[in-house]
């Protein structure tokens, strides 16, 4: 899988975070910044958006 992973400008120096690609145009996916070869979790792309949003109005 060629995805372009992302990591969040939160994350922290030490290496501490996660990092987020789109696997097509309805997958989101999330893995463990310090382990990216073991796996990451998938999410459909209007589950993720919500999230997103959520977090964005401070909702959760």
């Amino acid at each position: 899988m060629n995805a372009e992973w992302s990591k969040s400008s939160y994350s922290k120096a030490s290496g501490e975070c996660v990092e987020a690609a789109q696997l097509g145009p309805e997958i989101y996916a999330l893995r463990d910044s310090k382990h990216p070869h073991q796996g990451h979790l998938s999410f459909p792309t209007s589950s993720w958006r919500a999230f997103i949003s959520s977090v964005k109005a401070e909702e959760l």
